[in-house]
C-alpha cells in the first residue's frame, strides 16, 4: 500500500469524519472506488490522465464540503499540472493534414471505368422502357374485362347497398344504448370518486387536528450532551412522528430503534424527505452524516439539532420517547 500524500491524509480524515465509506463516495460522486482510492493515496497512475486527477480531486472536496480552490493552492505541491497534455493531439492533427493530398490520386482512376458505367445505364434503361410498355398492355386487358362485368356488379352493389343500409341502422341503435350506458357508468365512477375524496380529505383533517392537539402537550428536552452525540426525552404526546429533511446537499442517514434495528440507513438526496412512525418505540437513534441544512421535525414541530453543524459536521441524536397514556 502507498504511503499516503499530505493531500489525501487530509481528504480521507475529512471523509471518515462525517461517515462516509469510499463506497458511499463513489455514490455521490459517481467516480469509481480505485479513482477515490488513488487520490488518497497519492497514486495518480491509476488515472486515465492528469486532467482527469484534478477534475475528479475537485468533486471529492466538493462532495465532502471542502473550499476547492483553498485546497488546489494549498496542496499544489502535490496535484500535477494539466499545461503540455494537448501536445500529442495537435501533432497528430497535423500530421494528418499533409496526408490529405494523397487521398486524390484515386480521382483519375475512377475516369477509366466511364465507357462501362454508360453501357450499364443505358441497358438498364432500355429495360425499363420494355417493362412499361408491357404494363400498358396488362391494364388495357384489364380494362375490357371490367366492362364485360359492370352490369352484373351493378345488381349485386344494389343488394349490397340495402343490406349496408340496414346493419347501419341496427348499429346505431345499439351504439345509442352502449352510449347511454357508458354515460351512467361515468356518471357513477365520478360521484364515487367524490365521496372517496371526501373521505379522504376528512380523515386528514382530523389526523391533522389530533396532530396539532398533541403537538400542543408534548414536550421535547434535552437529557445529556457529550461530544457529538446528544440525548433528548420526548413525553405529553401519544404520537412519535419522525421526519428528516436534507436541504443542502446529500447526507448519510442512519436511523434505528432502541434494539438497533435499522429503519432507514443509506444517502439521504438534497431536497428529498424521509418520514418514519416510531411511535411503538421507546428510543430511536439518528445519525446525520452530513448535517448542514438537515431539518427534524418531531410530530410535525421542527425541532434544533444539538451542536452548531458549522463546527459538528457529524452529529447523533437519541430520542427517548414515554406516551402520554403511560405517564
Amino acid at each position: 500500500m502507498l504511503a499516503l500524500t499530505e493531500l489525501g491524509q487530509r481528504l480521507r480524515q475529512e471523509r471518515e469524519s462525517k461517515g462516509l465509506s469510499l463506497e458511499d463516495l463513489q455514490k455521490l460522486t459517481k467516480i469509481q472506488k480505485r479513482y477515490l482510492l488513488g487520490i488518497e493515496e497519492g497514486n495518480y497512475e491509476v488515472m486515465p490522465g492528469k486532467f482527469y486527477v484534478r477534475a475528479f480531486i475537485k468533486q471529492y472536496c466538493e462532495a465532502i464540503g471542502l473550499d476547492t480552490d483553498a485546497i488546489f493552492e494549498e496542496y499544489k505541491s502535490d496535484i500535477p499540472s494539466t499545461q503540455t497534455e494537448d501536445m500529442p493531439q495537435q501533432l497528430s492533427r497535423v500530421r494528418s493534414r499533409k496526408e490529405i493530398p494523397q487521398h486524390t490520386k484515386g480521382v483519375s482512376k475512377a475516369y477509366d471505368y466511364l465507357p462501362t458505367v454508360l453501357v450499364v445505364a443505358g441497358v438498364v434503361v432500355v429495360g425499363i422502357i420494355i417493362w412499361v410498355i408491357a404494363q400498358n398492355i396488362v391494364s388495357d386487358k384489364n380494362k375490357e374485362q371490367a366492362n364485360q362485368e359492370a352490369p352484373n356488379s351493378e345488381v349485386q352493389q344494389s343488394n349490397t347497398q340495402e343490406e349496408t343500409n340496414e346493419t347501419t341502422a341496427k348499429n346505431d341503435n345499439s351504439k345509442s344504448e352502449d352510449e347511454q350506458s357508458a354515460a351512467d357508468k361515468k356518471e357513477q365512477e365520478k360521484e364515487k370518486a367524490e365521496k372517496e375524496k371526501a373521505a379522504k380529505e376528512k380523515a386528514e383533517k382530523e389526523k391533522a387536528e389530533k396532530e396539532k392537539k398533541d403537538s400542543s402537550k408534548q414536550e421535547y428536552k434535552e437529557v445529556q450532551k457529550t461530544g457529538r452525540s446528544a440525548t433528548y426525552a420526548l413525553s405529553g404526546t401519544d404520537a412519535f412522528n419522525l421526519e428528516v429533511t436534507s436541504t443542502q446537499a446529500d447526507t448519510w442517514l442512519d436511523v434505528k430503534n432502541g434494539k438497533g434495528n435499522a429503519f432507514f440507513s443509506s444517502i439521504l438526496k438534497k431536497g428529498e424527505t424521509k418520514q418514519f412512525d416510531l411511535t411503538k418505540e421507546t428510543e430511536a437513534r439518528v445519525n446525520i452524516g452530513y448535517s448542514p441544512g438537515v431539518e427534524l421535525k418531531v410530530n410535525g414541530k421542527a425541532v434544533d439539532l444539538p451542536f452548531d453543524s458549522s463546527k459538528q459536521v457529524r452529529q447523533v441524536v437519541t430520542i427517548q420517547y414515554q406516551p402520554a397514556e403511560a405517564q
